[in-house]
């Protein structure tokens, strides 16, 4: 059998993504309610245990550099909802001057998330919790909100899917997740809009308890390697 081109392979999952967004997902009692349970017996312990480490990298951000010690953003939910995302802030308050804004510019026209190598705007103290994904532990606290999901699409800002309504639309019919399929399996290659479509798809059509629950446990050693973490 003849092996489809990769301009076949994106025709045909993009016939795949429309025929799902027509169709709508199945409204499964996992999806309607078993997701929240889930998110609220492990994001209430995972929150609690994460305070003391939320504290301490807030203080040495407070210390080595001005500015408060978080963060947040506004970051689409379900059903196309804005929210702020929390983050404890990585970058200096003053980071505009600090790179070369065609450098920039080049670099968000060539993926959809923007992490450079050795960005200036970041603190050291922020590479460090960056690279132990640290920065991004106070998305608990929007996981028990109900902003967020422990697992699902990861949450993009507003500009970032505005040109792409198809695809935002189908990833807001659940709530975004701090891991995830693209988010594990694509964390040190997550620039490709492809990609993303590719692992969001997947995720969406096949979302149910053990599909979590099994990359809940591939999180752990992807974040212990901080391998694609900068």
């Amino acid at each position: 059998m003849e092996e489809l081109s990769e301009e076949e392979k994106h025709k045909q999952l993009e016939t795949e993504l429309l025929a799902l967004l027509d169709q709508g997902l199945t409204p499964t009692f996992y999806r309607r309610t078993g997701k929240r349970i889930l998110d609220i017996a492990l994001g209430v312990p995972l929150l609690i245990l994460a305070t003391p480490i939320i504290a301490i990298a807030w203080v040495l951000i407070r210390l080595t550099s001005s500015g408060p010690g978080f963060f947040y953003q506004d970051r689409v939910g379900l059903n196309g909802r804005l929210f702020p995302c929390y983050k404890l802030r990585s970058m200096y308050v003053d980071q505009d001057h600090r790179i070369d804004m065609n450098v920039l510019q080049k670099s968000e026209a060539e993926g959809v998330l923007v992490k450079l190598e050795n960005d200036p705007r970041v603190s050291w103290i922020g590479k460090v919790i960056r690279k132990a994904s640290i920065d991004e532990l106070p998305q608990l606290w929007n996981v028990v909100k109900g902003d967020m999901s422990l697992v699902g699409p990861r949450p993009l800002v507003p500009h970032m899917v505005a040109p792409y309504p198809d695809l935002n639309a189908l990833r807001c019919q659940v709530k975004p997740g701090i891991t995830g399929e693209w988010q594990v399996k694509a964390r040190d290659d997550n620039r490709s809009l492809s990609g993303m479509v590719k692992h969001d798809f997947r995720y969406l059509k096949n979302c149910n308890f053990w599909t979590d629950l099994r990359l809940l446990v591939r999180t752990i050693p992807v974040v212990s390697s901080t391998r694609g973490a900068h």
